[in-house]
């Protein structure tokens, strides 16, 4: 049964991405399909093989209850409510439906202005759910089984950039059978929704990268002894990485670039050794320089020019998070409903644009405006609380430890594409969501389980 979990699971690593990251019906509901699966049969060894308890000790409850109850208010959005519930809940919601006249002979309506659009987007994030407890909780996922998960979003995020680059550098300019951006976006149809998924790569393939040479101990004195010492696979490994970088470098994705400066102005800091007195690391500084020297020479024309349309396309998303501001002031307390931004907004625009507003190029804020301060509010203290749990116990690990590495590169890559969703929607790509919880599990994974023996001697 394993065995079948494992299949699945390398499967929708594969698939999510590669199906122009998801956002499709059909992409979607297999990837949907697919977490369902892996969850009844986990399940099923849980029922065939009692003696083992399915979840980890208690740190595992407050995570799973905030996420429990955040699924649960996106459910009451849902509940036909009476009218002076309605009213006291959401008033603006209340006036809409009165000034409209929705709902015919009914005197109770739900919280949510689109419940349909509200039952989508719950099934997506109670799959995600779901698909977290089972890597986060899962007695049947080893410390390996990570290990070799690790390895396949590696080699898959350097074949997206080889084939991205290619398609451009080629002329060829397509994503499979479609008319492709004149940028580097993989498979995926939008640059930065490409970025974001390297974002979470690059810092976890630094994470392995660093996790390789700790398994070579003390045995070095010096940066030259162990670069003369490194194994093909290390230097194939740093190879894969530069690539990357000058993927996401020439997808032209302005916040991507920044978000990936944060994420190695991070790295060099956490992945610092305090026992041989340095204060940065010269690893990653020296494949970020790399990067950029082979960039430069082939050429960053296009990514400059890029840079120079910041202001005038800034303005445009300044004014739609300001119309999406407008919307959660007037939802303040429970929101709009989840996943009905774009039926919505049309009410609140304030400059012509030509075609549909469907996202608010801000994950978190548009989050707010449908969930309100009670769904983000759970949101947050989930958040903040597996960020200081990972953080904690990253930092109990040994510097010789290759999980440390490991889960502070998955941690990385996580507040990289936070910070990249502040004017993207990378979340609200499937694709990315998808990884963006293996990379939840892995570092929670890698950090809790420190009692047990050396990695490699499992």
């Amino acid at each position: 049964m394993n065995r079948a979990i494992n299949i699945i699971l390398v499967f929708l690593i594969i698939f999510t991405p590669i199906a122009f990251g998801s956002v499709e019906l059909w992409a979607y509901s297999i990837m949907e399909l697919g977490i369902l699966g892996m969850v009844i049969l986990w399940a099923l060894q849980i029922f065939i093989d009692r003696a083992h308890p399915p979840l980890q000790p208690k740190s595992s409850i407050l995570p799973l209850l905030l996420l429990g109850l955040f699924l649960l208010h996106t459910l009451f959005q849902m509940v036909p409510l009476p009218g002076g519930l309605l009213q006291t809940l959401s008033p603006k919601a209340h006036e809409l439906r009165s000034y409209l006249n929705l709902g015919l002979q009914s005197t109770n309506f739900p919280l949510s202005l689109y419940p349909f659009l509200t039952r989508i987007e719950f099934l997506k994030w109670f799959t995600l759910s779901l698909f977290f407890v089972f890597l986060f909780c899962g007695k049947g996922l080893t410390l390996r089984t990570f290990l070799s998960l690790t390895l396949v979003i590696l080699l898959l995020g350097i074949a997206q950039s080889l084939y991205g680059m290619f398609e451009f550098f080629s002329g060829h300019r397509q994503i499979l059978y479609l008319k492709g951006p004149e940028a580097v976006t993989g498979t995926f149809i939008n640059r930065n929704a490409f970025a974001g998924y390297l974002l979470m790569v690059i810092p976890l393939a630094m994470g392995y990268l660093f996790a390789r040479q700790s398994m070579e101990g003390g045995r070095f004195p010096n940066w030259r002894a162990r670069l003369s010492n490194l194994d093909g696979k290390s230097l194939l490994l740093a190879f894969g990485i530069i690539l990357m970088i000058l993927a996401l470098l020439f997808s032209s994705s302005r916040m991507g670039i920044g978000s990936l400066l944060l994420s190695f102005t991070l790295i060099t800091f956490f992945f610092r050794n305090p026992e041989r007195e340095r204060r940065i690391s010269r690893t990653s500084i020296l494949i970020l320089l790399l990067a950029l020297l082979w960039a430069a020479w082939i050429g960053l024309d296009a990514v400059i020019s890029r840079f120079l349309t910041t202001p005038e396309d800034m303005e445009g998303r300044v004014r739609i998070w300001k119309d999406t501001l407008s919307i959660f002031k007037d939802f303040p307390l429970v929101g709009s409903g989840l996943g009905t931004f774009v039926q919505i907004y049309p009410l609140y625009r304030s400059f012509p644009i030509r075609g549909l507003v469907t996202h608010a190029e801000n994950d978190l804020l548009q989050l707010a405006s449908e969930v309100g301060l009670i769904g983000m509010g759970l949101i947050g203290v989930l958040f903040f609380f597996l960020l200081i749990q990972a953080l904690s116990q990253l930092r109990s690990l040994r510097y010789d430890d290759p999980r440390r590495y490991l889960g502070m590169g998955g941690l990385v890559g996580i507040i990289a594409l936070i910070f990249h969703s502040l004017v993207e929607r990378n979340l609200q790509i499937p694709s990315n969501a998808f990884l963006f919880i293996i990379l939840w599990a892995l570092v929670l994974r890698m950090g809790g389980e420190s009692k047990r023996k050396p990695l490699i001697e499992e």
